[in-house]
Order: structure tokens, then C-alpha cells, then sequence
């Protein structure tokens, strides 16, 4: 097969590319920043070029993208897309019905809203990791005594988000009413209760301060918006800050990030560190490593969850619906709910080493085994496959 692949800044895209190469498969990258993932004509012009010059066949990106699917809908090609983010506000386009997608979505909760929706062309499919690369690396590293350390967090501090620009902004009403929110939401584990607290009320008032920008096809709304990529990434910086420093009153914190940490005290910062060569190193040294799933992710499994079991590393994170269905809490990795709960959990595994190594080693054999992308990879080509017979068949 000969596959037109969209790179982009999506972690898990080398990985991904690998496994198509080692299943026998071809692959062409092609690459350019987007400033609008609904239209760009100039893009569109190349992905048609690129298309018209060489016979793939599919067209592939991690996360959808409307205007590569009109492309492909007018060019008659397959296009599949994997999400690694939700929701995309990408999704609520109406290409999103062309017939040439294959559309494959981490969250299990997102699937069903679309399948709700009528898409045809959609599959759940979790997320994956590649052990032997996170191997390889960990095994020929010199330095990686660097990152030992007994608790860490990789990730976002969320300090630039919108919401904290458009507060001032707001009538007193609103912003009692969203900073409820945002504390009801860190209350509760497992379920995400922003959504339905946007009443048709609230978002007639805030339609004042807050002005929607959408492109042409484009169906999201100001719930949807103003959830996501406002309330959704506040929630995460305040969970996320709360529980560092909570845990740094006792414990030793790492954190490894480019958010600003300076205010954070007893927090150790130490900078950024690249995904390929440098995060397998700093989970597998790490006694602790923490994730907090941003709100937007309603059920299913974030990618670092992913990360840290595959590279060998001891896991502590949220609740997410989808977890009981492919790990053992408790004995592939340890849930906690609330930052009390977080920092007891904490407390008790970093004094009982043989029992946190047991439980590293459960969720690493786990990933290896049953949650590779040569599997994921499969499932998607085998899924693609039986769809295109029933309908030639039809």
C-alpha cells in the first residue's frame, strides 16, 4: 500500500510512520504549517498535485483535518485519520460525512457522539506505544542517571489560556458562575459536568464578551468552544498547579515542561525534554510519574498514560472511564481521586519500592503484549478493509 502522509507536530506521528514501514507499506511525507485546518487553498493544491503525480492509496494524519477530507472526497481517494486529541473541533465540519473518510477516534465517548450524529465512518480505536523504541533508547543512554527523581510531571502548566485573558472582561455573575464550575469540575473524577453547566442561559450572556470564530462547513458551537479551549484548559492548570505544590510541600517534584514554574516554589523545574530521546529516560527513572487528563478528554486514554507504562515507569493518574477496560487499577497502574488521595497514594508507594516496581513492570508487560501499534495498526487496516467489502458488496 502507498500512503500520502500529513505530518504535523503530533507526537505520535514516527511511530505511527514505523509501523506502516515495518508492515510492508510505503509512505511519503508531506509537510506545512496550517493556520486554518478548515481551508487553505494553497495546501489543497499541493495535497491534489501530490495526488494526481503518484497513485496512493489513502492519505493519512494523526487528528482530522476538513480540508484534507474535501481533497479527498474530490480527488476519490481514502482519507484515515487517527485522533490523539478531543475533541477536535476539526471534526464538527460537515465533510465529516464524505464517504472517503475512515475516521478512528481515542475517546470512546467522542465516537458515539458522532455516530449519534449519523457519521457512518467512524471506529474507536485507543491509543498505543512502541516499547522497543522506548527500549532501545533507555538502553543506550549514557547520562540517564540524570533523570532519576522521586516524583515527576511531563506536560502543560496551561498558564497561557484564554480564559484568564477574557475574565477581567466579564460581569461578575459570569465569573462566579464559571469559577464554580471549574471547582465543581476538580471535584469530581471520572466525568466532565462543564458541558451541561453551560446553559442556553449562560452562553446568551456570554455570546456578549466572547465572539466565535468559525470557518465556512464548520458546525461547533459557543458550548462546545468556550468548553474546550477556555474552561477545559483553566481546569487543567488549576488541577495540575494545585496538586504539584500540594506534593511538593512533602515530597521531591520534578517537573518537566515549558510552562513558567517560577512561582511554584519548591517545585524542581527542569525545562523541557524532547519526546524521542529524553521522556522514555525520565519515566523509567522516576519513581512517581503523575498525569492529569484534561477535562476535554471525556473517557478515553491520553497519550502519556501510554507513555510512561510502555518505557517502564510507575504511573499515578486520574480516573477515565476507559482505564477498566484494558488495565488493573491497583496493579498496572494506581488511580487517585482528589489531591488528598493523590498525595496519600504518593506517600504510600514511594515507602513500599518492591510493590511500585511490581506494579511497573504488570502495566509494562501489558502495552508490549496487547497494546502496540503493529496491533493498532492491524485493526485499522482490518477494519478499512471489511468496510470497503460490505459496501462493494451492497
Amino acid at each position: 500500500m502507498h500512503i500520502l502522509m500529513y505530518r504535523w507536530k503530533a507526537y505520535n506521528y514516527r511511530d505511527i510512520e514505523q509501523t506502516f514501514l515495518l508492515l510492508g507499506h510505503t509512505v511519503d511525507n508531506i509537510e506545512q504549517h496550517l493556520g486554518n485546518y478548515d481551508i487553505d487553498p494553497e495546501f489543497e493544491k499541493i495535497i491534489e498535485h501530490k495526488i494526481q503525480e503518484t497513485h496512493y492509496d489513502m492519505v493519512f494524519t494523526v487528528n482530522y483535518f476538513a480540508l484534507i477530507s474535501n481533497v479527498c472526497q474530490k480527488m476519490g481517494i481514502k482519507y484515515v485519520s487517527w485522533s490523539c486529541d478531543n475533541p477536535l473541533i476539526s471534526m464538527y465540519h460537515e465533510s465529516i460525512f464524505h464517504p472517503c473518510n475512515y475516521i478512528f477516534t481515542f475517546d470512546k465517548t467522542n465516537y458515539l457522539e458522532f455516530r449519534e450524529m449519523g457519521v457512518e465512518h467512524i471506529w474507536y480505536l485507543p491509543l498505543a506505544v512502541d516499547t522497543n523504541r522506548m527500549d532501545m533508547v533507555i538502553a543506550n543512554s549514557p547520562e540517564i542517571q540524570k533523570y532519576k527523581g522521586d516524583i515527576a510531571f511531563v506536560g502543560s502548566l496551561y498558564e497561557r489560556n484564554s480564559y484568564d485573558k477574557i475574565k477581567s472582561r466579564l460581569p461578575e455573575y459570569l465569573r462566579g458562575y464559571f469559577d464554580a464550575v471549574i471547582e465543581a469540575q476538580l471535584n469530581i473524577s471520572g466525568a466532565n459536568i462543564v458541558e451541561p453547566m453551560l446553559t442556553t442561559d449562560i452562553l446568551e450572556k456570554l455570546q456578549e464578551y466572547f465572539e466565535l470564530e468559525k470557518s465556512e462547513g464548520s458546525f461547533s458551537d459557543l458550548g462546545l468552544i468556550f468548553q474546550t479551549t477556555v474552561l477545559g484548559f483553566k481546569i487543567a492548570e488549576v488541577e495540575r498547579r494545585r496538586a504539584l505544590i500540594e506534593l511538593s510541600k512533602r515530597y521531591h517534584v520534578n517537573v518537566y515542561s515549558n510552562s513558567d514554574v517560577s512561582d511554584m516554589l519548591r517545585i524542581q523545574y527542569c525545562g523541557s525534554v524532547d519526546y524521542w530521546s529524553e521522556l522514555p529516560q525520565v519515566f523509567r527513572m522516576s519513581k512517581i510519574n503523575l498525569n492529569f487528563t484534561i477535562p476535554n478528554i471525556k473517557s478515553g486514554i491520553p497519550l502519556r498514560v501510554w507513555d510512561v507504562l510502555g518505557a517502564g515507569g510507575f504511573l499515578m493518574t486520574n480516573y477515565q472511564a476507559e482505564i477498566p477496560y484494558y488495565f488493573k487499577e491497583g496493579e498496572d497502574l494506581v488511580c487517585f481521586d482528589g489531591i488528598n488521595d493523590l498525595c496519600e497514594k504518593a506517600e504510600y508507594y514511594l515507602a513500599h519500592e518492591e510493590e511500585r516496581l511490581a506494579i511497573a513492570e504488570n502495566g509494562y508487560r501489558k502495552v508490549r503484549e496487547h497494546h502496540n501499534y503493529i496491533e493498532r495498526i492491524n485493526t485499522m487496516l482490518d477494519i478499512i478493509e471489511e468496510n470497503e467489502n460490505q459496501e462493494n458488496d451492497i
